[in-house]
């Protein structure tokens, strides 16, 4: 956390228990506008590291992060998730965070599966979404998401590579592991698109890609940036995989930060 913002954390009761939030603020914001992040298929508040400090100081917005129910320091969830997960979040676990926060306006921003929940919740909050940056989001699931989504399902039965998710996950692990691959492999979701719910998205949107993204070829960012309808402008970072904002964070937070200073807040 860098010395111009504070943090504090914000514990929401959902339909099966509760939702960790870490909010992290400025001395002094520009606007009242927060930037929501949606975290990825393993991932956390704790995962996003100094992503959201850092963003938090270059663009003078609040910032807010959550778990997901099932992840990180939230409840476990009772079941697998159903193949509507995705489309689910505006409905789920945001539109808690939404209604206790009492959020107005906000700036959504996703990474990977966030990145599609992000999109989601744009479209399904027209009014209330300035503005939509995706980091390595899926818009289809193509063979070069499933293959690496296999090798890593292989990866993970390593003790070490499994400790990992631990650390982050404790006990839920084992589902957070099969919510991904199980859905994300399953013989229903390979037709999968988001192109219906990016028709649902007006407002400016920043689409951030690695050029060698294991989950993802250049369709995936190209196919964001096609079909929403408002303004869309898509940067393929080279050189960076499926993490751009820990593999160049300064960089991704300046395009952020030039993005989110373009939006009439």
């Amino acid at each position: 956390m860098t010395p111009t913002t504070t943090r504090h954390d914000r514990w929401v009761t959902v339909p099966g228990g509760c939702l960790f939030s870490r909010i992290w603020e400025p001395q002094q914001a520009c606007s009242d506008i927060p930037i929501v992040l949606y975290h990825d298929s393993l991932g956390c508040v704790d995962l996003w590291r100094s992503f959201p400090a850092a963003l938090c100081a270059a663009t003078q917005q609040k910032v807010i992060a959550y778990d997901r129910l099932g992840f990180g320091r939230s409840s476990a969830a009772l079941s697998p998730p159903p193949l509507s997960f995705i489309d689910d979040e505006p409905t789920a676990s945001f539109a808690a965070l939404y209604q206790a926060l009492q959020l107005k306006q906000f700036i959504a921003l996703g990474h990977s599966v966030g990145g599609c929940m992000a999109i989601h919740c744009a479209g399904h909050y027209k009014a209330q979404c300035i503005g939509l940056i995706t980091i390595a989001a899926q818009s289809f699931n193509e063979q070069r998401t499933r293959a690496g989504i296999t090798e890593a399902q292989v990866a993970f039965q390593a003790p070490e590579q499994f400790a990992k998710l631990e650390k982050y996950h404790g006990d839920k692990a084992n589902w957070v592991l099969h919510a991904w691959t199980d859905t994300w492999l399953h013989p229903a979701f390979k037709e999968w698109s988001l192109t219906p719910a990016l028709e649902r998205v007006s407002c400016p949107t920043l689409v951030l890609h690695g050029e060698k993204d294991e989950y993802g070829s250049h369709r995936q960012p190209e196919r964001i940036a096609r079909y929403t309808h408002g303004p869309a402008h898509c940067e393929i970072l080279p050189g960076v995989h499926h993490v751009p904002h820990r593999e160049m964070e300064a960089q991704v937070v300046d395009l952020i930060r030039q993005f989110i200073a373009r939006l009439s807040l």
